[in-house]
């Protein structure tokens, strides 16, 4: 086992210092936003007990987070997806419209793997029940502020995998394949397709079949289930 050294024992206790004194100058900025009042004291007491973290604000309303977002500036949102108003999702997607630096972690009391789906591919950066522990708590925003995405222990396994593997097959398509699996998706017929697109019926027929062997969906109910999935459709 090699020795460290007295200068080397040093330098790691110089930047571990450093590391600390930078968290406590430049802490993360946490937004808490639910519709409960006494759910968002207990994460708070929670956040501020997490070195490096400070929460800046505390909303009960979508349309009110999105000012105290801009008034702010936090670097971490907790979102709770069932509230008055304006829905978990719809905040998320004005965040990544409009804030597209922060991250958000919905915190909710869905624990259904469909729910976590969605919140990805919307632009969620992790994905937490709120039965998790308050460990867990910790260990997904230390995760989401790295950069990566988490999904919690308690949520179906198959979540990420599902959305990754999807993800992929979705980029196999071109930009042509892409549009074609819309438009079949939102119910056009291949006559109707090829006139908008100003191509022939058997162009598109050609296309629809190379979108069908990629994704290895051979049914229009399984394209437009994976097109929902994928958010290429949007279900109103």
């Amino acid at each position: 086992m090699p020795l460290t050294s007295p200068k080397e024992v040093q330098s790691s206790s110089r930047q571990s210092a450093n590391l600390q004194q930078h968290n406590q100058i430049n802490p993360t900025r946490v937004l808490i936003v639910d519709d409960h009042a006494l759910v968002r004291a207990g994460i708070r007491e929670l956040i501020e007990r997490i070195d490096g973290f400070a929460v800046v604000g505390e909303a009960g309303r979508g349309e009110e987070a999105l000012r105290l977002i801009e008034k702010s500036t936090p670097d971490l949102v907790l979102l709770d997806i069932t509230m008055p108003g304006m829905s978990g999702f719809e905040v998320l997607q004005e965040i990544g419209r409009r804030f597209s630096d922060i991250r958000v972690i919905i915190l909710t009391m869905h624990e259904a793997r469909e729910y976590a789906i969605q919140a990805l591919r919307a632009g969620a950066a992790g994905y937490l029940p709120k039965s998790a522990a308050s460990t867990e708590l910790e260990e997904a925003i230390k995760a989401v502020v790295r950069g990566k995405t988490y999904v919690s222990r308690e949520t179906p396994q198959d979540t990420q995998n599902r959305v990754s593997v999807e993800q992929h097959l979705l980029d196999t398509l071109t930009p042509r394949q892409r549009q074609i699996l819309t438009l079949i998706a939102e119910g056009q017929s291949t006559k109707t397709i090829a006139r908008s697109l100003d191509i022939s019926v058997k162009t598109v027929e050609s296309h629809r079949a190379q979108v069908t062997e990629k994704l290895s969906i051979h049914d229009i109910a399984g394209l437009v289930r994976f097109a929902i999935r994928t958010g290429i459709v949007k279900v109103e």
